[in-house]
């Protein structure tokens, strides 16, 4: 169970005490309105599934030319962390928490990923012919 997964468990557990009546009515109102904006928030701060390198959060900004993603993985996105604190986890729960893997990449990803591969194999100069090679020819 990643971060992720575990507040979505607490926010159920709340909803449930909810539907309970364990509330006093006074409060109930104001208690599901924070439940529903912790869906949205938990809506927003997904596993983005683009990003096929790391388990970046979708929620996050990116940054660069290439929107690298500014979380590099969903545990440790701040709004998140934040949510989670507010439902009370400790450094040993969040310790205990899996590190979500990298989503699977679409076969057209594996075609880019395969293509820019053989752009990055190094040219060797070595099997350059003797008639090709300059006067100042250095391996």
């Amino acid at each position: 169970m990643d971060l992720h997964a575990w507040i979505t468990q607490q926010v159920d557990r709340v909803e449930q005490l909810l539907d309970e009546y364990e509330w006093p009515p006074s409060q109930s109102e104001s208690v599901r309105l924070r439940c529903e904006a912790d869906r949205r928030i938990l809506t927003r701060h997904t596993l983005d599934l683009d990003c096929t390198y790391e388990p970046a959060c979708k929620g996050c900004r990116t940054y660069g030319d290439q929107d690298m993603a500014w979380t590099d993985n969903l545990n440790d996105c701040p709004e998140l962390l934040d949510l989670a604190h507010a439902h009370g986890i400790t450094d040993k729960i969040l310790a205990s928490l899996d590190r979500p893997p990298p989503p699977k990449p679409t076969p057209a990803q594996q075609r880019r990923l395969r293509e820019q591969a053989r752009l990055i194999v190094p040219i060797t100069t070595s099997d350059v012919p003797d008639a090709l090679r300059g006067p100042h020819w250095k391996p």
